[in-house]
């Protein structure tokens, strides 16, 4: 559904923490929930946190030099027991970041508190030394990192950065398998495709037998009960889309061993169909979308041609951070994680 692969969304965030992995194990004991842990003291070189999580927290820096090496910890752990992070997750996050110059002293350079924005957090994107502190952790968990001059030095070019220290309050998740609540409600049909529910796995799509309607045609099979999607927001979906002419699938998240899938929304990143059909739906929407050809991918090269189907949970939509000349809106606040 991307209208190219180079497409990017730019995250408002250390380079540090969104660093890629090359391997893939994490630590023994991640088997082991959160909330069966013994607590854990913190290191004493961390800044000290304080605060109430939902809210932008409070950070004092002890009088020492910055550590050379990358530290962290949990300060808080969530009381969400039944709804803890996974290796695969994509993590609602509000993060604040702070450059830590010298003994006690810092300056703040970002919140996402500031900007209303949060920040979604691909886990399989991050090292497993990054990973393993959120990992199993409840929703609602708060987690400071340190990391040293050096690392920021190699990530930006500025040998004069000092070190830098990231706080993240784990505002909700979104996993494998998930899919929005509710019963459909029609399953479309008629001269448009016919939708399966499945369950947790991909629905089932079901071409008639006549030609694809000349205009957009976009039907909420559930309708959410969420705030309505606006153009530039981020969005996480789950997607299954097949060809038209034959019925066949050619791509499906339900289908990938990871987590859904995230973009901006109304802005070109992604075929003209999905903007004009996905903004104005509300979230928690499961969404037929009958897309003729010259609103899908219209001849790219390597791309499925002609009318295209693809049948879309809509799992959450998050603003995106305002242009850095851009002053966010006073009192302005964040959206809940189950938008």
């Amino acid at each position: 559904m991307r209208r190219s692969t180079a497409a990017a969304l730019v995250v408002p965030l250390s380079a540090i923490l969104l660093a890629t992995s090359s391997c893939g194990v994490i630590p023994e004991d991640w088997r082991t929930p959160a909330f069966l842990k013994d607590e854990e003291a913190l290191d004493e070189r961390l800044p000290t946190v304080t605060g109430d999580f939902g809210s932008e927290p409070e950070v004092s820096f002890p009088d020492i030099a910055p550590p050379e090496e990358q530290i962290s910890g949990v300060v808080t752990r969530g009381s969400g027991e039944n709804d803890l992070v996974r290796a695969d997750d994509i993590l609602l996050a509000e993060i604040v970041d702070y450059q830590w110059t010298g003994e006690g002293e810092a300056e703040k350079t970002q919140s996402t508190y500031e900007t209303g924005a949060p920040v979604l957090l691909q886990l399989e994107q991050m090292t497993d030394e990054l990973r393993q502190d959120l990992v199993d952790q409840p929703v609602g968990s708060r987690v400071v990192y340190v990391f040293p001059a050096a690392d920021q030095a190699a990530a930006t070019g500025d040998a004069a950065a000092g070190a830098s220290v990231s706080i993240v309050d784990i505002r909700g998740r979104y996993g494998k398998g998930d899919t929005v609540p509710g019963e459909q409600a029609t399953d479309g049909g008629g001269e448009l495709p016919t939708v399966t529910d499945n369950g947790h796995d991909a629905p089932g799509i079901s071409i008639p037998d006549n030609d694809p309607p000349a205009d957009l045609e976009a039907v909420d099979l559930i309708e959410g009960d969420g705030p309505e999607v606006e153009e530039g927001q981020q969005l996480v979906v789950q997607y299954t889309g097949v060809t038209w002419s034959d019925g066949e699938t050619f791509d499906s998240t339900w289908s990938r061993a990871g987590a859904p899938a995230t973009f901006q929304i109304g802005v070109g990143a992604v075929i003209q169909g999905w903007d004009e059909g996905l903004v104005g739906r509300k979230v928690g929407s499961r969404v037929l979308l009958a897309i003729p050809e010259e609103l899908a991918y219209d001849g790219q090269e390597g791309a499925p041609q002609g009318a295209l189907v693809f049948v879309v949970d809509i799992l959450g939509a998050v603003d995106s951070a305002p242009p850095l000349d851009e002053e966010p809106a006073e009192g302005e606040a964040s959206p809940s994680p189950e938008e």
